[in-house]
């Protein structure tokens, strides 16, 4: 009967152990997830701030050069309204 209880308890310390392993991983992972969102985040900003950067050079160039430019910079502008429409009606919605 005492050895039954001792390979209980010696499984039971096993599980127990296995169980503070899991919970120290759990927490590595999860600080890890939190890092790796805040860096998408981060690069999410960059390239939308890069993305800006393109039209408003796009927009530059085409109010000086040739006809194939100004055409990419009226696409671009009509493309900025309609985002901006698209923002306006959002937030009107939810008044």
């Amino acid at each position: 009967m005492s050895i039954i209880l001792s390979e209980i308890e010696v499984k039971v310390r096993k599980l127990i152990n296995a169980q503070h392993q899991l919970i120290e991983e759990n927490r590595r992972l999860a600080s890890e997830n939190r890092a790796l969102r805040e860096e998408n985040e981060a690069f999410a900003r960059t390239s939308q701030e890069l993305q800006d950067k393109i039209n408003k050079t796009t927009i530059v160039n085409a109010l000086g050069n040739s006809e194939e430019e100004i055409k990419e910079g009226r696409r671009l502008i009509k493309e900025l309204v309609k985002e901006i429409d698209q923002c306006v009606s959002i937030l009107n919605s939810k008044e």
